[in-house]
């Protein structure tokens, strides 16, 4: 009873669809739509009783497998978590203000490795080099793919088959159970760890020192916090003792701030420009994390272990694309102007909203809900909001939630629904509700959400 794929196909509205999309995705779509019907068939035993083939079901069916195997894996989704920097959703989101000169560099012939003034050959690096100085008065900067790579490279560049010092403390894993030993034994350099877990004291350090010691590495413990009977070295100290055996001081400082967020509100994270002050010879870096911007691992410095890393055979293999180039010049240069920063970074606009401008959001919010008068209790809730991405994890930021409990369905049933709603909303649940934090979604999105919750309960 089951059509043949050249029925389907005949359709009129497959003939259409067949102008749109390509001939073999649709084939293999309207075989999955049959097959599917084949094996609810074959599921069927002597008691059951038989199930209609509808031709129009499996066009219906076929259509909808063609579109969604046509999209882009990668999709847009709505973040109503209150985590900021959610790495599994993407990290920080690049500023509207750029796209379009973003867009035009990804779309055409570029000067990337190719010096206009001089009509020869040139660096792809250089595009980042003064604005970066500028910003954090570095004497030179070199981009890698991801902080994780930026280490490494340092790592490698300078102390393979030497020892580098590290605190006990400071031996962070980061997403995805990438170890700093490990990426230390990756790149040939040699861990020599000094102090315990909770002190480390400046005589640590200064015991370890030997004629293999090439780097003195602080690791900014940016991803957790060691609360109670505890003591670290600071990089004024640490500083000291590297100009005084001229051995070089190594900062991974992980988050990247480059303003002072505590004005804003938020607890005091070490900015790039307080570390390049204290003494600090190199320091790395995260692109997409409180920088705002696309993932990348920033290297900055002093110029004589820069030149080193740029000879290094790695950094072609670790090396960064137009694209993410574009990216990051466009962002630093939201950074000239603070406030500008502040405004156009999405990062930054989100972890410095005041309460009283989330809770008028919150209210408009609330309001357009309250008008599509839903079989759902709808309430308006305070909460906190995380900032995410490995970044500042005891700082709890107070905001306001959107707390739904649906009466014709579950709670875990909503929950589900909007996730694999076009718009794909991800929320979160607490206590039987749903929550929507309103710290980071966008006031364009709220019809979109307030659309997609009133389906979801159809």
């Amino acid at each position: 009873m089951l059509p043949s794929v050249d029925e389907i196909l005949g359709d009129d509205s497959l003939k259409s669809i067949l102008n749109e999309y390509p001939r073999s995705l649709v084939l293999d779509s309207v075989r999955q739509a049959i097959d599917e019907k084949r094996k609810l068939i074959i599921k069927l035993d002597e008691n059951n009783e038989g199930i209609e083939i509808n031709n129009s079901d499996i066009i219906i069916d076929s259509i909808k497998k063609i579109k969604v195997n046509y999209s882009l894996s990668l999709k847009n989704v709505i973040n109503g978590t209150g985590v900021v920097l959610h790495t599994n959703l993407g990290r920080s989101l690049l500023s509207e203000s750029i796209k379009e000169e973003v867009w035009e560099i990804a779309s055409k012939y570029s000067n990337l490795e190719y010096d206009i003034e001089l009509g020869q050959r040139g660096s792809r690096y250089v595009h980042l080099v003064d604005i970066i100085k500028k910003l954090t008065k570095a004497e030179d900067v070199l981009i890698v793919n991801n902080n994780a790579a930026a280490v490494l490279l340092v790592l490698n560049t300078l102390a393979k088959n030497k020892d580098v010092i590290v605190s006990r403390g400071e031996l962070v894993e980061v997403g995805g159970s990438f170890r700093i030993p490990s990426i230390m034994s990756l790149s040939g350099a040699k861990l020599v760890e000094v102090g315990a877990t909770n002190k480390t004291h400046i005589l640590d350090y200064e015991e370890a020192i030997n004629e293999d010691t090439n780097i003195l590495m602080k690791v900014h413990t940016s991803n957790y916090k060691i609360l109670g009977f505890t003591e670290s070295v600071g990089l004024d100290e640490l500083s000291k003792i590297s100009k005084k055996y001229n051995i070089p001081l190594v900062e991974d400082l992980g988050s990247g701030v480059l303003i002072d967020l505590s004005k804003y509100g938020l607890s005091y994270e070490p900015t790039v420009l307080d570390s390049i002050k204290k003494g600090v010879d190199i320091v790395t870096f995260s692109g997409d994390k409180m920088l705002g911007g696309p993932q990348a691992g920033i290297i900055v410095g002093k110029k004589e272990y820069i030149d080193k890393m740029k000879k290094n055979q790695l950094t072609r293999a670790l090396r960064v694309d137009k694209i993410t180039i574009a990216a990051l010049e466009a962002t630093f240069r939201l950074y000239l102007d603070e406030k500008k920063a502040v405004k156009e970074i999405p990062t930054l606009r989100m972890l410095t909203y005041s309460l009283d401008e989330l809770k008028d959001r919150a209210k408009k919010f609330l309001d357009m809900l309250n008008k599509l008068k839903l079989n759902i209790d709808i309430k308006l809730e305070e909460g906190f909001s995380q900032v995410g991405g490995g970044s500042m994890p005891i700082e709890r930021m107070n905001t306001y939630l959107i707390s739904l409990r649906p009466n014709n369905i579950s709670v875990s049933s909503l929950e589900e629904k909007l996730r694999l709603s076009n718009s794909h909303i991800i929320g979160r649940i607490s206590e039987d509700r749903y929550l929507l934090d309103v710290r980071t979604i966008f006031d364009n999105q709220f019809e979109i959400i307030a659309k997609e919750i009133k389906n979801a309960l159809i």
